[in-house]
C-alpha cells in the first residue's frame, strides 16, 4: 500500500462516520460493476471481438450520471452504512427504480429521434437488479463486519423477548436498529400454541415453560416482556422466574405511547415494583356514577395530596357542574392546576388555598357554592409526625373533619364521603385514633340528621403516594442504601392510588348513609420481601451491592394492619371489592360532647389530649409510644 493511500485508509477508519463522498464513490463503483456485468450476461459472457462505442463507454457513461444524479436527490449517500435498516433500503429502491424510470423515458426519446435506444432494455432491467443486490449486500455486509469487529458477540448482552406478535417483532426490530452493537436478542417466548416453535426474525418462537431452564442454562441480561395485553398476575410471575438468575426484567410501554407511532429503546423501562403490587384495573358502574356525578357540585378537600388528585383525575371524566378544590399547600396546588390546566381546562372548576381548619374561610366557600358531594381526604396521616404533633392530628383530623361535616348538613350536601385508613381499626397510635373519632362522628351524624348521607371509606396504603415506602425505598437505592425497614417481620396492605380512588367514588356512589366501606386489599405484604424484590429490580445484589438495616419500630407503628376490628365483620355488596364493616353504633348526643372536650383540650399538653382520646375510643391502645403509660395506669386498681 503506497504511502497516501495508507493514509487516507487510516484517516477513513479513525472517523465516527463513513463520510457521504466516500459512500456516492462506493454506491458508483459498485453501479459500474452491475453495468459491465449486465452486458456480459447479455452477450452470455462472451467477449466482443470488436468494442461497441455505444454499448461499453455511452451507454455505462449515461448510467453511472442518471445514477449519481437520483442518489443526490434522495441522498443516499448520507445514510449511515452501519446502521442500515428496512427504511434505508426502500430509498435505495427508490432512487435506483428512478434512475431506470428516467433512462427509459431517455429510450422512448431516443427511439423516437434515431429509431434505436440509448441504453439496451436487457442491460437496463439487468443492471436495476443487479444494482440493487450490490447495494443493499454491501451495507448489510459492512453492517455486520462492524458490529463484529467494534462489538463481537461474546461482549454483547444477551436478551430474550416475551412475546411473539407484532409488538415483540417491533421490539426486536428496534434493539437491532438501535443498539444493535450491545445486545444479542437470543430467541423469543409465547403461549400461543400457533407460534410455539416457528422461527420469527430468524430466531426461535419457544413455549412458556421453558424459559425457566433456558434463563438456567444460558447468560441473559434481559428479559422484555412484549405483549401489550398481560395482566398484572403474568408480569409477576415472569419476573419471579427471571430475578433469580440476575436477569432484568423490561417491558413495552403500550403503543399509544410510542413516539409517532414508533417504539424506541429507550421508551422500553425497568418492571417497576408496583408493576409487581398492581391488582387487574377494576370494572367501575359509569351508569350509577354518572347518575352521582353529573350535573354536581363537587368539593374535594386535601385535594393536591396523593388520594386527593387523583379523585379529582377521576372525576374530570364526568359532566360534573362545579369542581371545588381546597387544599392549603401552595406549591402542590401550583402542580395540579398546570396538570389540570394542560390536559382539561380550568373552565368550571376552581382552585382555593387555605386550611380547612379555618372555620370562617370555610364557611365562606360552603355558602358561596352549596357543593352537593364533598371528597374530603384532607388530614394529617404519617404516623411518627402526628406521634410527635398531637395537637395537629387533632386540630386537623378531628376539627377540620367536624366544622366540614357540620357546614355540609347546614348548606344541604347530599353526600359526604370521608377518606379513613385501616390505621383507624384498634389504633395504636395518635393518628390512627383521631382518624377513627373522625369516623365515629361522621357515622353519627349521618344518623341525627336526613339532609347529608355520611360514608366513610377505609384502605391500607396506597402506592407512590406522598412519603410512601416505595418512593423512600427507590431514593435510597439509587443514593447506595442502605434500605432501612423498622421490622423484619412488618406487613402492610398495599393498593394503587387509581384503584383506591376508583373504589372511593364508587363506594360513595352506592353508599345509602352511615356506612364504613373496606376495600379488598389483597394480601398483606413483608416489607422486608418488599425491599428484597426492589433491590433484584434495580439490577443489584443484596449484602454485596446494598445492605438492609433493621431500625425498630418507630413511635406508635403496628406490626401489622388491620381493616377490621375484632368486634365487627362485613356484608358483601354488589362490587366485589367493597365491602361493608358493621360497627359498633355510636349515639350522637353521647358522642357529641367527648369531641368538644377533646377539641377544648386540644392546645394543652399531648398527655391530656390523648387521654380525652383515649375516653373516646376505647380500643385505642399505645404501642412503641410514650403514651403507654396512660394505658399503664389504667390498669392499675383503684
Amino acid at each position: 500500500m503506497t504511502n497516501p493511500i495508507k493514509k487516507l485508509y487510516l484517516k477513513i477508519r479513525k472517523m465516527h462516520i463513513t463520510p457521504p463522498w466516500l459512500v456516492m464513490v462506493i454506491d458508483l463503483l459498485w453501479v459500474a460493476i452491475s453495468i459491465f456485468l449486465a452486458l456480459f450476461l447479455r452477450d452470455n459472457f462472451q467477449f466482443p471481438t470488436k468494442l461497441n462505442f455505444s454499448d461499453w463507454v455511452y451507454t455505462p457513461i449515461l448510467l453511472l450520471l442518471v445514477r449519481f444524479f437520483f442518489f443526490e436527490v434522495f441522498q443516499t449517500h448520507h445514510l449511515v452504512i452501519r446502521y442500515t435498516n428496512t427504511q434505508d433500503v426502500v430509498k435505495l429502491f427508490w432512487a435506483c427504480l428512478s434512475g431506470t424510470a428516467a433512462i427509459f423515458a431517455i429510450n422512448i426519446v431516443d427511439y423516437i429521434l434515431t429509431k434505436h435506444f440509448a441504453v439496451p432494455s436487457s442491460v437496463l432491467i439487468m443492471e436495476f437488479f443487479v444494482s440493487m443486490v450490490f447495494l443493499v449486500f454491501y451495507r448489510f455486509a459492512f453492517k455486520l463486519y462492524y458490529l463484529e469487529t467494534m462489538n463481537p458477540a461474546k461482549r454483547r448482552k444477551n436478551i430474550v423477548i416475551f412475546g411473539a406478535g407484532s409488538s415483540g417483532v417491533t421490539t426486536k426490530r428496534t434493539i437491532d436498529r438501535d443498539n444493535a452493537s450491545k445486545y444479542n436478542v437470543l430467541a423469543f417466548f409465547d403461549e400461543d400454541d400457533n407460534k410455539i416453535g416457528m422461527q420469527l426474525e430468524s430466531l426461535p418462537v419457544f413455549e412458556f415453560q421453558h424459559l425457566e431452564p433456558f434463563l438456567r442454562d444460558n447468560n441473559v441480561s434481559f428479559l422484555i416482556i412484549a405483549v401489550q395485553k398481560i395482566t398484572n398476575a403474568k408480569i409477576k410471575e415472569i419476573t419471579e422466574i427471571a430475578l433469580p438468575y440476575n436477569v432484568k426484567v423490561l417491558k413495552v410501554p403500550p403503543v399509544s405511547r410510542w413516539l409517532n407511532g414508533n417504539l424506541s429503546f429507550k421508551q422500553i423501562k425497568k418492571v417497576r415494583i408496583e408493576d409487581l403490587l398492581e391488582r387487574n384495573p377494576i370494572q367501575l358502574d359509569l351508569s350509577l356514577l354518572n347518575n352521582e356525578l353529573n350535573g354536581q357540585t363537587i368539593m374535594i378537600t386535601g385535594a393536591a395530596g396523593s388520594i386527593g388528585s387523583e379523585i379529582v383525575r377521576q372525576l374530570l371524566k364526568f359532566q360534573y357542574k362545579q369542581l371545588i378544590l381546597i387544599d392549603e399547600a401552595e406549591t402542590p396546588c401550583f402542580f395540579l392546576e398546570d396538570e389540570i390546566r394542560k390536559a382539561n381546562g380550568m373552565e368550571h372548576i376552581k382552585l382555593h388555598i387555605f386550611d380547612i381548619c379555618d372555620e370562617r374561610q370555610l364557611e365562606k366557600m360552603m355558602a358561596q357554592y352549596k357543593p352537593d358531594v364533598i371528597y374530603h381526604a384532607a388530614a394529617y396521616k404519617h404516623v411518627p409526625m402526628m406521634e410527635k404533633n398531637v395537637r395537629s392530628a387533632v386540630k386537623v383530623n378531628v376539627g377540620g373533619t367536624q366544622s366540614l361535616a357540620d357546614m355540609a348538613v347546614r348548606y344541604g350536601t347530599k353526600k359526604f364521603v370521608m377518606v379513613s385508613t385501616d390505621k383507624a381499626v384498634n389504633p395504636t397510635n395518635v393518628m390512627g385514633a383521631s382518624k377513627r373519632i373522625a369516623e365515629m362522628y361522621v357515622q353519627a351524624l349521618n344518623f341525627q340528621q336526613s339532609t347529608t348521607k355520611f360514608i366513610t371509606t377505609r384502605f391500607g396504603n396506597v402506592l407512590d403516594s406522598n412519603g410512601s415506602v416505595i418512593p423512600i425505598f427507590r431514593k435510597q437505592i439509587e443514593n447506595g442504601g442502605p434500605i432501612t425497614v423498622t421490622h423484619p417481620d412488618i406487613t402492610r396492605y398495599f393498593m394503587t392510588i387509581a384503584e383506591a380512588c376508583q373504589l372511593v367514588i364508587t363506594a360513595g356512589a352506592m353508599g345509602k348513609g352511615g356506612e364504613i366501606f373496606i376495600f379488598d386489599m389483597g394480601k398483606s405484604i413483608r416489607i422486608s420481601d418488599l425491599a428484597k424484590k426492589m433491590v433484584q429490580l434495580s439490577g443489584l445484589t443484596l449484602d454485596k451491592d446494598i445492605s438492609i438495616e433493621y431500625t425498630g419500630l418507630r413511635p406508635g407503628e403496628k406490626l401489622y394492619e388491620e381493616l377490621l376490628a375484632n368486634e365487627e365483620n362485613t356484608t358483601k355488596t354488589e362490587h366485589q371489592k367493597i365491602m361493608i364493616a358493621k360497627v359498633r353504633p355510636c349515639d350522637y348526643n353521647t358522642l357529641l360532647p367527648k369531641v368538644k372536650t377533646l377539641l377544648e383540650h386540644q392546645n394543652d399538653d399531648d398527655f391530656t389530649i390523648v387521654t380525652c382520646m383515649k375516653d373516646i375510643v376505647e380500643e385505642y391502645k399505645s404501642q412503641n409510644s410514650v403514651f403507654e403509660i396512660i394505658d399503664n395506669q389504667e390498669k392499675k386498681p383503684s
